[in-house]
């Protein structure tokens, strides 16, 4: 379509508004009637993919969608259809690059005519909809998607890591922090592979950590706790005041692993932070957690002077909206980030909120199998964020208590995966289900990258090769050049490290009810790394579920450290834990440098 020069015509068209007023868009759920009704009718289909808490979507819903030419045009040649994406995993996989709001027309055969990033002005929507009816041929925002070539080895190979390396670095913003120079938020995934770095002697990594942590203050909320997703212009002084749940656990996690590594208590006042707001907006009555928080009081109305206000100035006005969606991946992302929180601080009642969640998400959201449903009743699906999310907090509830009830439930989970997920060359794909009878599920970046890193360890924690053929498979995808260059790079280069070397293992040897065993556990439990394997052997409940290594059956409890092929004599002192790991450590990296 030659969208430019039809969109300059269509726009000079635009009249004085018509004297009745039309009625208001009436919009459609998303399902394969539409795409029955738009073929039988010969529409398009005008897909509104927004988000609840989104600032720009309450201001697109407010004016462009309120605007009598609009009503007109889209009554006329368009069915509406409106998706709020947290309750779709599938298109919001799908469309991510587009959005929030994103605004993407259909051909009554199906077939994507135009997609639109953001917020579009009622003027540039009378445009494009009148020169879609004019010329519906696809527009250049439509590509034929390309030909992945899948690697036959799922390693990256050394020249395309270092490409990785240094696009990583190139990304890097060494004035204001954080990777990337436009919206700044706190990329947690690249902040912790930068932890990952410096644990081994990259001191320039340890600053670019520590740099973008400091500067992720800026977009704590200071009244009630939690993290604004993102600030634009390039620094950290515009925030958009949206609190979605991925933000709030990804800080939550890494600045609990932040606080393990420096022992600087503002990285645990801001993990403590943001469970403070969890536990003060987004919980569940019964244990389980809420969505996210809106963006504006009134809709549509920037909230920047809100925010501003003390706890009793915004009580006084109101509360934003909060999404009181109960999913079972954002209670994942929560219940993984909490169990962090509670190795790093040895707060139990972090512990309790997190199995809490689990409990209810176990109880009121699981499949047969070992999945796990979206929300009470899905009309797709089942996605595999959902499931992936819930395993990893399992595993993650495991490794903290050691507790082998949480090994078994993230091994159903990750059995389910692979039955229902494995994409047919690599990857796992989204969705079991299509979104639509024109589009087949593909894998997405960011859900391999944490499904390969749980099927890593799960490998390693249960000795089973069917979680280590699924990280091969993960990686497999990851590891395709037109995939792993993608940015950021941050997270397919940890799960490449994490992948191709042994976990720090460390083994408790003592019964649990033992206070020098379980003095012993917390102390390995907040050793600094988000690569950890920690065992909990108590010989009254059989061998452990890898027994590749052997230990002796002791009279006091202690702790044992195994990096590669070395293992550490026995430790009887809490505080020797970590000092004996830093040094095993430091040797096993030093033997691997060239």
């Amino acid at each position: 379509m030659r969208i430019l020069t039809i969109l300059v015509a269509a726009m000079a068209c635009w009249g004085a508004p018509t004297s009745k007023k039309p009625a208001a868009i009436e919009w459609q759920p998303w399902s394969d009637a539409i795409f029955d009704q738009a073929k039988r009718e010969n529409k398009f289909i005008l897909l509104d993919l927004e988000a609840v808490w989104c600032h720009w979507c309450h201001v697109m819903d407010e004016t462009t969608y309120k605007t009598p030419e609009v009503i007109a045009l889209i009554g006329s040649k368009y069915i509406p259809v409106r998706v709020d994406q947290d309750s779709r995993p599938d298109l919001s996989n799908r469309y991510e690059d587009y959005g929030w709001p994103a605004t993407v027309v259909f051909s009554p055969g199906g077939g994507e005519i135009v997609k639109r990033q953001g917020y579009i002005e009622p003027r540039q929507m009378i445009g494009m909809l009148k020169a879609i009816i004019a010329d519906p041929t696809p527009g250049p925002s439509v590509r034929p998607e390309p030909e992945v070539k899948f690697p036959e080895n799922a390693l990256l190979p050394a020249e395309l890591r270092a490409e990785l390396e240094r696009r990583y670095f190139g990304q890097y913003d060494s004035k204001h922090g954080s990777w990337g120079f436009d919206q700044k938020f706190l990329d947690w995934t690249s902040t912790e592979y930068a932890m990952a770095r410096a644990r081994t002697g990259d001191a320039k990594s340890g600053e670019m950590a520590r740099q973008s942590l400091n500067a992720q203050f800026n977009l704590i909320d200071r009244v009630w706790g939690g993290v604004y997703q993102y600030s634009v212009g390039g620094d950290w002084n515009e925030p958009h005041f949206e609190k979605i749940m991925n933000f709030q656990a990804g800080n939550l996690r890494i600045y609990s692993l932040a606080y393990e590594e420096w022992h600087d208590p503002e990285y645990l006042k801001a993990a403590q932070d943001v469970q403070r707001f969890l536990m003060t907006f987004l919980a569940e009555p019964e244990g389980a957690f809420y969505t996210s928080m809106d963006a504006d009081l009134i809709e549509g109305k920037h909230s920047a002077a809100y925010f501003k206000l003390d706890d009793a100035g915004r009580r006084k006005l109101g509360i934003p909206r909060i999404d009181k969606h109960v999913y079972s991946r954002e209670n994942g992302w929560a219940i993984e980030a909490l169990a962090v929180l509670y190795a790093a601080s040895g707060d139990r009642q972090y512990l309790d909120q997190a199995v809490r969640a689990a409990e209810w998400i176990i109880d009121k959201r699981a499949l047969d199998g070992g999945g796990f449903r979206h929300d009470a009743k899905d009309s797709a699906g089942p996605y595999l964020a959902d499931t992936l999310t819930m395993a990893r907090a399992f595993l993650t509830i495991y490794e903290v208590t050691g507790d082998r009830a949480w090994l078994a439930r993230a091994e159903s989970a990750a059995k389910f995966i692979n039955a229902n997920f494995a994409g047919d060359q690599a990857g796992f794909i989204t969705s079991k289900a299509p979104t639509d009878r024109s589009y087949t599920p593909r894998p997405e970046r960011e859900e391999n990258i944490l499904l390969a890193r749980f099927s890593n360890l799960l490998s390693r924690y249960t000795g089973n090769q069917d979680y280590h053929a699924m990280a091969e498979r993960a990686m497999r995808y990851l590891a395709a050049p037109m995939i792993a260059k993608y940015l950021p790079t941050g997270g397919t280069l940890l799960a490449d490290r994490e992948f191709s070397s042994d976990p720090i293992h460390i083994t408790i040897v003592g019964h649990k009810d033992d206070p020098a065993a379980q003095a012993l556990f917390h102390a390995a439990a907040a050793y600094p790394s988000g690569y950890l394997r920690l065992e909990w052997w108590d010989t009254r409940e059989g061998r452990l579920p890898n027994p590749d290594v052997q230990y002796p059956e002791l009279k006091t409890a202690a702790a044992f450290i195994c990096t590669g092929n070395t293992c550490s004599s026995p430790i009887h002192s809490a505080e020797a834990v970590r000092t004996k790991a830093d040094k095993l450590t430091r040797i096993t990296s030093e033997a691997a440098q060239p």
